[in-house]
């Protein structure tokens, strides 16, 4: 795909793939060639997935990009830029245990993978540099495993591996060699590109449409808001949100809500305070109500009515604080810069627009969409107290570049 079909800033780009094409070839000594993998946010569907159930994402203006060639050697060697080089032999494609928690346990893990699944696999060079951000929910780190997978299918396949076989191999390298039980919805987001609405009901195969459009064809701009809160030591309070949600799930015999409905929660009330926390119930509604608004928004935005698709972001925003409750965690409840950043755009946004906690929540980043004719002041204002950053969707998923 040419640079101009996957980029909008063109000039920016090139000077990229110009920096990353001379490290390249000062460390390897080869002529590359270019990949890129887009970071990616979620819109509506907030802790659904780990109990079989709908999200709708988007891949971001932010890619991963990489300058890669094959090389015979028998090794994959990578140098990310910011990070320590390092390098895996493909003759050893078994889970290491002094490589959990490490890059190199993905590499080789989506190497492995793509072995079992009989694609071939070969040694690679690569030169990689991201400017999708650290730390803000827009997953870096699938980005990064997508791009491993994507350079393998390319250079090895003649790009065979279709995009959600690159999400499921991340996954999985994710899954066993990394040693973090993620799901697939970051992978499939950042391998597919545009709007994305995916139903795991079956994990496995789950079903999707994707839409290559932007916000920017509805006069918006995406804000992501770093509010500057740590996610060290909030791992209970993730696993919280899906430990409540199955408890009840368990009641009705059930492995996940994804197989109950509202009406066996609302008609249960009574009973199911007996055996779970009220905590667990809210969540339980949060849950039904957030597959039924992921369905509404995709389909409004099909149509072409953004207004829709914004109320169905608003009402999920909403539903996080009240009925989820991830948007601080109650160990520290003095620390509350989601809320606090919520209140502060929406009180600039006057009723314009949409405001919600993205990703996990209980501290972190917020997403807006904020129209354009207010993007600039309403960055302004945000970059008082916070890091507001002005970001677009990506049509483009996973891809081979060509200069």
């Amino acid at each position: 795909m040419k640079l101009q079909q996957v980029y909008s800033d063109i000039a920016y780009n090139e000077a990229r793939m110009a920096h990353i094409e001379k490290e390249f070839t000062a460390l390897f000594g080869t002529v590359p060639r270019f990949f890129s993998v887009p970071g990616r946010t979620e819109i509506i569907g907030n802790h659904t997935d780990h109990n079989n159930g709908k999200v709708l994402c988007g891949a971001v203006s932010l890619d991963a990009l990489a300058a890669a060639q094959k090389n015979d050697l028998g090794k994959i060697r990578i140098k990310s830029e910011g990070f320590d080089y390092f390098e895996i032999s493909i003759d050893d494609l078994s889970v290491r245990e002094d490589e959990i928690n490490t890059t190199a346990s993905l590499v080789r893990g989506i190497a492995a993978r793509f072995d079992e699944l009989g694609y071939s696999v070969g040694g690679f060079d690569a030169y990689i540099t991201s400017d999708v951000l650290q730390g803000s929910g827009l997953s870096s780190s699938a980005a990064f495993e997508v791009l491993c997978g994507l350079i393998l299918s390319c250079l090895y396949n003649n790009g065979a591996a279709d995009a959600v076989t690159l999400a499921k191999v991340g996954q999985y390298a994710e899954n066993v060699y990394f040693g973090k039980p993620c799901g697939l919805m970051d992978q499939m987001a950042c391998a597919l590109g545009g709007f994305v609405t995916i139903d795991f009901e079956d994990p496995t195969q789950p079903v999707y449409k994707t839409l290559p459009m932007d916000i920017s064809d509805f006069g918006h701009k995406l804000c992501i808001i770093n509010t500057g809160g740590s996610h060290a030591d909030l791992s209970d309070d993730y696993a919280s949100v899906r430990r409540e949600m199955e408890a009840v799930a368990q009641f009705f015999g059930k492995p996940s809500l994804r197989f109950c409905t509202l009406d066996d929660v609302i008609a249960s009330v009574s009973q199911l305070r007996e055996k779970v926390s009220d905590r667990a119930v809210l969540r339980a509604i949060h849950f039904f109500n957030e597959n039924i608004r992921v369905q509404k928004g995709f389909t409004a935005l099909e149509q072409g009515d953004f207004n829709t698709f914004l109320s169905c972001v608003t009402a999920s925003g909403l539903s996080s604080e009240t009925l989820n409750q991830n948007v601080y965690t109650t160990k520290a409840p003095d620390e509350q810069g989601i809320t606090l950043c919520i209140a502060l755009a929406k009180h600039l946004l006057c009723g314009n627009g949409a405001v919600r906690v993205h990703g996990g929540g209980f501290a972190g980043t917020v997403q807006c969409f904020v129209p354009d004719n207010m993007a600039d002041r309403f960055k302004s204002e945000m970059d008082k107290a916070f890091d507001c950053r002005i970001l677009a969707l990506r049509k483009v998923g996973a891809t081979e570049i060509e200069r």
